[in-house]
């Protein structure tokens, strides 16, 4: 366990950093990060992080938003150096890699930097760290910063030394003159005025000179969390500090009809019982007390059922018949206009409900102190949480102060935002003391938003040389996106006497997309068309989940190539190659072919024997506009068990300009795991009542027994060219090559997702 000082609440970028109080003084206000030229020179761009408006457009980055230079490097009088990020720490090792881009750029070691994340006091807001947006967006922003902040400490050491600026170097904090005369970033940074908009098309240090970029670091988060260190937000401890257990409704919809508090109140050590129509929860003064009240509590209340939920079994058929909101994603046809010749397949594919299944259930701790509430949370973004929080307790955005502590285990919208809201609205009944919200497996299981069911109908046709000459695709998806937009979007808010009501449901426009993302196939197709019938109503809460739709889009596009493919009596990985143009995604699969020793096949590999073998294989470029990845699995299944073993993977990943290799390594690794967990085994299941999987048991997930025996990563770098986030390229091919492996290893073509789940093992042992 830590104490408050593992934690700081007071950061060197923050507003009463020296620098900025030197700039009040000489007569200059800093209002803000953004100085925004007029509302005409504003453009607005909508990413899953968030939707931005871009004062300076030409700025690379996330400099778009926030231009000043001081927003994101700071130099104090002694040369400290602060590097700030509106980006939190998910587990992807983004602290060490920006950290690098940093110190590349400034010439100095990544220990030398302090790195703030994501405060609403302190950092620059960056929306979400979402959609692998954190080395393209703030990555960049950093790396132009820190170039540019470097020149100008340069500029000013040359006037204080009396030398031409073209005659001085950088190294470890200084400015060094010819002559061996230093000046520190602390001295320079005295007469540079780092107060100012960045410059668009600033040199930025040739890749050729890079000694920290395109290095392995080994991850600043990693020997907190391996010693047993405080290292998540589950971890903190702070003086006084109360607990808190909250008592969710048995279902969506029920209300609170009455409770007798006043056994639980008389309780050894408990301190208050909050309750407000029907939101319902108790604090003590420790956590067990707490846990033993939240128990009690729970007996004691009594409820009234809400609406019955559909019927699980026939749930795709209802997406699939609900109002929806028509999206052409993408419609071109041949010059003619005529019916394209040749023959055509069909296909349908679907994805169950899933859950985050965090292995830390969330946890908050809040305090209002003063008027002011502060709130530390792993959520994802920050200043989203912090709009949410004080519209949901009436108090101005500035009195309200989110923190990012790193979580204990997510990627997407589980339940950190709603135990920071719970954490808020009893720490307000208590004002001066620290309260900690910690949720139980069951809470975390039961109410966090989940990842939308899909369903995809797919067509194509390939003319008499074995060509795609025709595609059509639809798909039926609720909202992938329910982050916190308003109050409402928090559960906690939603149980109050006086609701809030949540922000209705919106598509992600596309390039980015939500359930449509990925849905636009890379390959060359002279007639297309693509439709997104998004379906507002949600059968069960619903949210982001890591990738959105590209876990299902490309696990039903590269299915349905492999089928196209033997329809075509062609080798899989060359029928992808010719429908491919870009030349970057022919690199990545032929380099995973020869890892692999792809061998090339126009049959399946499997036989009828007990045990059959089988290879697939899969591609994608995240979004079509970020990284490029290819994989290919070898896997063994037990036809009399249904049973599977992945014996091999080998992927290839083009990501630009990798920073970090092992950390690249990590993502694809990690992506490729959880994705073989999704795809496999996972789907949340709930009954006319309630949601069901409330725990390991009734929600399993991958255990190591079934973790693949070898996986190699292939990274090809390209030096200089834009970073394009890794985080989320993994999880739709190997969806696809895990089915296209069992069916070349069966014969048996599973489309519904998890494909080991009660009908995909029965196919298997049929």
């Amino acid at each position: 366990m830590s104490d408050g000082r593992a934690f700081p609440v007071a950061h060197h970028c923050g507003p009463d950093d020296p620098a900025r109080r030197r700039f009040i003084v000489g007569g200059s206000l800093m209002v803000s990060f953004a100085i925004v030229p007029g509302m005409a020179a504003l453009a607005q761009t909508t990413t899953e992080a968030g939707t931005f408006k871009a004062s300076a457009p030409k700025l690379p980055g996330s400099l778009k938003a926030t231009p000043l230079l001081d927003a994101w490097i700071k130099v104090a009088p002694d040369g400290r150096v602060s590097v700030c990020t509106g980006k939190a720490e998910l587990g992807t090792g983004i602290r060490t890699a920006l950290l690098q881009v940093a110190a590349e750029q400034l010439d100095l070691a990544p220990h030398a930097i302090e790195l703030i994340t994501a405060d609403t006091a302190a950092t620059p807001n960056e929306g979400y760290t979402a959609g692998s947006h954190t080395m393209a967006d703030s990555g960049t922003a950093i790396l132009n910063a820190a170039a540019q902040v470097r020149t100008l400490l340069i500029a000013s050491a040359a006037s204080q030394l009396g030398v031409d600026a073209s005659a001085l170097t950088t190294s470890d904090g200084a400015v060094v003159a010819a002559d061996g005369r230093r000046v520190t970033y602390g001295e320079a940074a005295r007469y540079a005025n780092l107060h100012q908009n960045a410059q668009p098309d600033a040199a930025t240090k040739p890749p050729s000179s890079y000694a920290l970029i395109g290095h392995a670091l080994p991850r600043v988060d990693i020997p907190g969390k391996v010693t047993g260190g405080a290292s998540y937000v589950q971890d903190l401890r702070l003086h006084g500090m109360l607990h808190a257990r909250v008592v969710r409704p048995p279902s969506y919809g029920a209300s609170l009809v009455a409770v007798d508090s006043g056994r639980v109140e008389a309780l050894p050590g408990v301190i208050k019982v909050v309750r407000n129509g029907n939101y319902l929860a108790v604090v003590a003064d420790d956590e067990w007390r707490a846990i033993l009240a939240m128990r009690e509590l729970a007996l004691a209340a009594q409820w009234q059922p809400g609406p019955p939920l559909p019927d699980p079994a026939n749930i795709h058929a209802l997406l699939m018949s609900l109002p929806s909101q028509e999206i052409a994603v993408a419609d071109q046809h041949t010059a003619t206009g005529a019916a394209v010749p040749g023959t055509t397949w069909r296909a349908r594919y679907s994805r169950p409900y899933l859950t985050h299944g965090s292995i830390g259930p969330s946890c908050a701790v809040a305090q209002l102190d003063q008027g002011v509430m502060t709130v530390w949370t792993h959520t994802q973004g920050v200043y989203p949480l912090r709009a949410g929080i004080a519209e949901m307790l009436a108090l101005p955005p500035d009195n309200v102060r989110c923190v990012h502590v790193e979580g204990s285990g997510c990627y997407g919208h589980n339940g950190a935002d709603d135990v920071a809201a719970d954490a808020a609205l009893i720490a307000r009944e208590l004002p001066g003391r620290p309260v900690r919200v910690q949720f139980m497996r069951e809470q975390e299981h039961l109410w966090e938003p989940f990842g939308p069911a899909m369903t995809v109908e797919a067509s194509a046709t390939l003319d008499a040389t074995g060509t795609i000459a025709e595609w059509r695709y639809e798909l039926w998806s609720n909202t992938h996106n329910n982050r916190i937009e308003n109050a409402g979007r928090l559960l906690p808010a939603q149980l109050l006497a006086q609701p809030f009501i949540p922000a209705p449901p919106k598509p992600i426009p596309m390039p980015e997309g939500g359930g449509d993302r990925n849905s636009i196939p890379l390959y060359r197709v002279p007639s297309l068309h693509v439709q997104h019938h998004f379906v507002p109503t949600m059968p069960i809460r619903v949210s982001a989940m890591r990738s959105l739709g590209a876990h299902m889009n490309v696990f039903a596009i590269e299915s349905f190539i492999d089928e196209l493919a033997r329809a075509a009596h062609a080798d899989p990985v060359a029928f992808r190659l010719k429908h491919l143009d870009d030349p970057r995604a022919g690199d990545v699969i032929r380099a995973v072919a020869d890892q692999f020793g792809w061998r090339a096949r126009t049959g399946r590999s499997g036989g009828s024997s007990p045990r059959s073998q089988g290879t697939g294989f899969a591609f994608a470029q995240y979004k079509n506009l970020m990284a490029y990845l290819a994989v290919a699995m070898d896997v063994t299944v037990m036809r009399d068990t249904g049973e599977l073993s992945i014996e091999r993977v080998v992927a290839a990943v083009d990501c630009g300009q990798i920073v970090n290799p092992d950390g690249v390594r990590n993502q694809i690794e990690g992506g490729i795991l959880q994705t073989a967990s999704w795809t496999l085994y996972e789907e949340t299941h709930f009954d006319r009542q309630r949601i069901t999987s409330f725990d390991w048991s009734t929600y399993p997930i991958m255990r190591f027994a079934s973790v693949p025996k070898r996986v190699d990563v292939l990274l090809i770098d390209r030096p200089g060219l834009p970073f394009l986030g890794v985080g989320e390229a993994a999880q739709g091919p190997a969806a696809a090559a895990l089915a296209n492996a069992i069916d070349d290893a069966t014969g048996v073509r599973t489309r519904d997702l998890p494909l080991l789940g009660p009908k995909g093992k029965d196919a298997l042992k049929a």
